[in-house]
């Protein structure tokens, strides 16, 4: 595998990495799975505190003079919408004998269209039979409006043919008197004259009997249109379910909350940008991540649960225990939200190193949490931090492991003194990725060399690299070079920290 060196990579960095986005909302699935619990508890709550209000439906079968079979639904659409109106609203009032207002009453009734000339009116009511009757008040408007608007629409388009007629008969009137004064005449050009005339009172005569019969034609239809809208289905109750109305308002809850809750934890993920992939802790600690564990638990776990824990802290600490090995310094373990998983390691590692010789676990935890608890029987010494120097250092074999942490209001001058090497225990996405700038800052300015970071609780679905790969170029905390130191040759070498480089792709491709 190639890599290569990113010399700025924050310059190419998107404005919201998504990958990160969504391991950080899923890993607060505690939150929107308890708001998504809120809320079908709200809305089953709701649906039997507040209980919907007795409802009646009536159906009525509209005939429209405008029908054709490829309507798209505009002329029911329409009815739809003139039951909505305060003449309807008015009149059903009127029948009810109720002076309730209009504007008010429209807000307990409402009409859909079921086809393009099946028109549903639902009203709700105090007590069923209110609802009822107000839907029979309703469609009775609606019926009456309807007929009265096609009624009177057939009689004015009645008096139009009618009046067109009348006209067209006072033209035929002069036609005859002119083609009497024309008989009287005689020659070539009278006769022309005479011709024309006859023309025109046939074809004025064809106008008037046709203007007369669309006229009755127009009245006719009427009563077809007229018997065509009725109602159809007579309003009775709506039979209410409460498990069912339950389950609904529940289940529309349940569906709002989540919804809530994956929103809050999006934007509360972006807001508080704390880091929970490995290559981005890696890469704002400037350290690579040696291993990774599971927070350890504080309530006991299951036979196979426990079986794969202990084989998970065995391989960290046989790693731990390699790198301390290894390092001719003393070596730390400084926590970041996670001091009981801290402890744990410790213990762990100092009885793997005390098959090499005497191991002192210096506390330098918040309250000594592992010092409280006094040596355990067969278990290394633990003492307090300030009591570390006034231990006999009488065997040279004897290691020590600190055990520290980088909180918040952390006394980083007292971390040298832990180790000069450390091991940053880091809770995945518990410390933002300033305090991580800020962690790696102080242990720089300290001279504490960070050997590698163990991440807790990581994302099992993560596959980022974690690693940060050496190379040329200068160091990202700004202390590119180690003291120069003479190899046997008596040249001069210097030694780099590790690098930024390009991010480590999760296949086999090549990293360009």
């Amino acid at each position: 595998m190639t890599t290569g060196t990113d010399p700025e990579p924050s310059a190419s960095a998107p404005l919201v990495d998504l990958q990160a986005l969504v391991v950080a909302v899923r890993r607060r699935r505690r939150l929107w799975c308890a708001l998504a619990l809120v809320g079908l508890l709200v809305g089953a709550a709701v649906a039997v505190l507040r209980p919907p209000p007795p409802t009646a439906v009536a159906k009525v079968l509209v005939a429209h003079q405008a029908d054709q079979p490829n309507d798209p639904g505009t002329l029911i659409r329409t009815d739809a919408a003139l039951l909505q109106t305060t003449g309807i609203a008015g009149q059903a009032l009127k029948a009810l004998g109720s002076a309730e207002k209009p504007e008010d009453f429209m807000k307990d009734y409402g009409g859909v269209g079921l086809t393009n000339n099946l028109l549903e009116i639902d009203a709700t009511g105090r007590t069923g039979e209110e609802a009822v009757a107000r839907a029979k008040a309703l469609a009775d408007a609606f019926v009456a409006d309807h007929v009265r608007r096609i009624q009177e629409a057939a009689d004015a388009e009645s008096k139009a043919l009618l009046d067109q007629r009348d006209r067209m008969r006072d033209e035929l009137v002069q036609v005859n008197q002119a083609i009497g004064d024309s008989s009287q005449q005689s020659g070539p050009k009278a006769s022309a004259n005479l011709e024309s005339l006859y023309a025109s009172r046939a074809e004025l005569t064809s106008r008037i009997t046709d203007f007369g019969q669309r006229a009755a034609e127009a009245r006719v239809g009427t009563p077809r249109l007229v018997a065509g809208t009725q109602i159809v289905d007579a309003p009775r109750v709506v039979r209410q379910s409460l498990p069912r109305a339950a389950a609904t308002s529940a289940a529309i809850g349940l569906v709002l909350g989540l919804v809530l809750g994956i929103a809050v934890a999006a934007v509360g993920t972006v807001v508080a940008d704390r880091p929970v992939l490995r290559r981005d802790i890696a890469a704002n600690l400037g350290a690579s991540v040696l291993a990774e564990l599971r927070r350890l638990p504080r309530r006991k776990v299951g036979r196979w649960q426990r079986k794969a824990a202990r084989e998970a802290r065995t391989r960290l600490t046989t790693t731990l225990a390699r790198r301390v090995r290894g390092s001719a310094e003393p070596v730390s373990l400084l926590a970041l939200g996670c001091a009981h998983s801290t402890g744990a390691i410790a213990l762990d590692l100092a009885g793997a190193l005390a098959e090499d010789g005497p191991v002192v676990v210096v506390d330098g935890l918040p309250g000594a949490r592992l010092a409280r608890r006094g040596a355990q029987e067969g278990g290394p010494t633990v003492v307090a931090g300030e009591q570390a120097e006034a231990l006999p250092r009488q065997d040279p074999q004897e290691r020590r492991i600190g055990v520290g942490s980088v909180a918040p209001g952390t006394a980083w001058t007292d971390l040298r003194h832990l180790g000069t090497r450390a091991v940053l225990v880091v809770r995945a996405g518990h410390g933002s990725a300033a305090w991580l700038h800020t962690v790696a800052r102080r242990l720089a300015d300290q001279r504490v060399t960070v050997i590698g970071v163990v991440l807790i609780d990581p994302d099992p679905r993560d596959r980022t690299d974690g690693t940060l790969w050496d190379g040329p170029g200068a160091a990202p905390r700004g202390r590119s070079e180690r003291p120069a130191r003479q190899n046997g040759t008596g040249r001069r070498r210097t030694e780099r920290l590790p690098m930024w480089t390009a991010r480590v792709p999760d296949s086999d491709q090549e990293a360009r």
